[in-house]
């Protein structure tokens, strides 16, 4: 696809890796005699790369550590202050437009700003075209949704929501129209077929300086522990994530078959190093220190992310050749460049002249005049936002209640929880963890909002704030299959005994089609009747198969409280097109205006 921003000069060669505290090796007699053969007109490469940005294009402030131990914390942050660094690189490089390259090493959206999550992170891809992305990896927060979603962002397709709230208007007056760059992944297969859902790699041509071009190849990976990332938790009968390491030297081969000998990495997958210090490389650990050891010699460049870290490092291929793996943390605090020189002839990189270095993105230079209106357009939209009506309710929807085991919201979000998975997959049960609601649903209005109005409920109150969002899209809803016994030992779990002896209750909302009694002086693990538990009015069967909706496993891990283990046991687990608020907006518009639900689901023994 086009860039945006064809007409900006692109980047700058980097400052040399030994500054950084990293070492080259000698060169072998081989080495600096191919280097001396190119000596007078090798062709200069300029790769900038970002990662893990998630949407933090507006206005933000963070700081980094020095680029070097000993050095002072910088204030860093901001989309307009990026874009500006990478014009200054670009224009300091003085290289043909292709020779200077952009890309990111995934992780673009799925952004927690509210600017860009109100709007489902369609204004973080108007950033990344703006800047002049030229290709992104996948990472795994690009996995959140469904490919439907995926495509959406690509594309421009209004698909991948369930209740089509996409396709904004963007700061320009124009409609949504996805990005003008390409995602890639050579390890993420679908898991029914085995086929990759997007390209593996692709390749790039630079200009030689004798009106010819030279190819320079990129393999992309995702990280293969996205099944585990919680918020972007694929079943297996969904998608597969193949070995990062043997998929990269796959494709490298196949490259390399095609007479593409300048080849880098873009791996959504990590390292750090200790202190942080930016263009250091300090004891390096973690999984792309170990998969570099793996990933082929063919391979000149390894550009890494996921881990937010801080490192520019220069660690020795398989075959005992040093090469840059570098990391540019998270949100737009740094931009990893590395230069690479290229035989005129082979068009295969001068290994002894790659030098590599991170910066830091200041706010030492005049931000970027356009960024800086983009993103105060999405600010002012992200207000409005907060005001639109999404639906009216009949009385209020409370957290609590005199019956500790019931509340009017907890009810109406379990039974959102199973109308949202009918609709995706089916389910027979909707659990609401606790932790879960965060806020009342009032019937009255916001005081001073001339917005509101008795029983409206505003995007703002409804869409944010209402479930526990652990990402910027909100938890995903997941359904998987328990038995009956299961079950039972999911609703024996809201009883947890202490080392001390106390007994903790923590209640769980179930959906309308569930009732049980249970006996508070029973021991812990045998309070609930399992024989008056009714499923649709029948009795709980203890090898039956009931399929159960509630929030991803992400949230059960981090943001539930321990104890609910039978959750992450079950089987054939589904993750619907829905996050939680989707589920309880979708539900309360399609039973509108709903009267708050009845507390008669759950009872103690007299």
């Amino acid at each position: 696809m086009s860039n945006a921003r064809t007409t900006r000069p692109r980047w700058h060669r980097l400052v040399t890796a030994t500054a950084a505290g990293l070492v080259l090796t000698a060169a072998s007699p081989a080495a600096r005699a191919d280097a001396t053969a190119a000596d007078a007109n090798p062709v200069r490469v300029q790769l900038l790369s970002i990662t893990d940005l998630h949407g933090y294009f507006g206005d933000y402030t963070t700081t980094v550590p020095g680029a070097h131990a000993g050095e002072a914390t910088q204030t860093v942050g901001g989309g307009a202050y990026l874009a500006a660094h990478l014009d200054r690189l670009r224009d300091q490089a003085a290289l043909p437009e292709a020779n200077s390259i952009l890309f990111s090493a995934g992780d673009d959206f799925s952004g927690w700003p509210t600017e860009t999550a109100y709007f489902w992170n369609e204004p973080t891809i108007e950033y990344l075209n703006h800047i002049g992305v030229r290709f992104s990896t996948i990472g795994n927060h690009e996995l959140d949704r469904n490919l439907d979603y995926l495509r959406h962002m690509m594309d421009g397709t209004c698909e991948g929501r369930p209740d089509g709230d996409l396709c904004f208007t963007d700061s320009t007056g124009e409609r949504f129209a996805g990005a003008d760059f390409d995602y890639y992944s050579a390890n993420v297969v679908d898991g029914a077929t085995g086929e990759l859902v997007v390209k593996p790699y692709h390749v790039e041509r630079v200009d030689d300086g004798h009106g010819g071009t030279l190819p320079v190849g990129f393999i992309h990976a995702t990280t293969s522990g996205t099944p585990n990332e919680g918020l972007s938790y694929w079943p297996a009968d969904q998608l597969r994530f193949l070995p990062e390491a043997a998929e990269i030297n796959r494709y490298a081969a196949e490259l390399q078959a095609q007479g593409v000998q300048s080849i880098v990495a873009v791996v959504h997958e990590g390292f750090a190093q200790v202190g942080d210090f930016y263009n250091d490389c300090t004891n390096p650990s973690g999984p792309m220190v170990e998969m570099n050891k793996q990933i082929s010699p063919a391979v000149d460049a390894i550009v890494t992310g996921h881990w937010h870290a801080l490192a520019n490092c220069l660690l020795p291929d398989p075959a005992g050749n040093p090469r840059p793996v570098v990391e540019a943390a998270n949100h737009g605090r740094l931009i990893s460049e590395i230069n690479l020189q290229l035989d005129p002839e082979t068009g295969d990189v001068l290994r002894d002249r790659t030098t590599s270095t991170n910066h830091a993105n200041t706010r030492t230079v005049t931000p970027d005049p356009e960024v800086l209106r983009m993103a105060q357009y999405w600010r002012d939209r992200a207000q409005q936002r907060r005001n639109e009506p999404v639906v009216d309710i009949a009385g209020d929807l409370a957290r609590t209640s005199a019956d500790a085991e019931e509340s009017t919201l907890g009810n109406a979000t379990a039974d959102a929880f199973r109308w949202a998975a009918q609709q995706d997959g089916g389910a027979d049960v909707g659990i609401v963890m606790p932790n879960t609601l965060l806020r009342d649903v009032t019937y009255a209005p916001t005081a001073g909002n001339a917005a509101d109005a008795p029983g409206r409920v505003l995007f703002g109150e409804l869409m944010v704030g209402v479930i526990h969002e652990s990402g910027g899209f909100g938890a995903a809803l997941t359904s998987g299959e328990l038995t009956g016994r299961g079950l039972d030992q999911l609703l024996e779990s809201q009883w947890q005994q202490a080392a001390d002896g106390s007994v903790t209750f923590r209640p769980l909302a179930v959906s309308s089609n569930v009732s049980y009694r249970y006996d508070p002086t029973a021991p812990v693990g045998d309070r609930v009747d399992f024989g008056q538990v009714r499923i649709d009015g029948k009795p709980l069967k203890p090898n039956a198969t009931y399929r159960v909706a509630t929030l991803s496993k992400d949230f059960v891990t981090r943001y539930a409280v321990p104890g609910f283990s039978a959750l992450l046991d079950a089987h054939h687990q589904h993750r619907t097109a829905y996050s939680g608020p989707d589920a309880l907006a979708g539900y309360l518009r399609a039973h509108a205006p709903l009267a708050p639900p009845a507390l008669d689901r759950i009872r103690a023994k007299p």
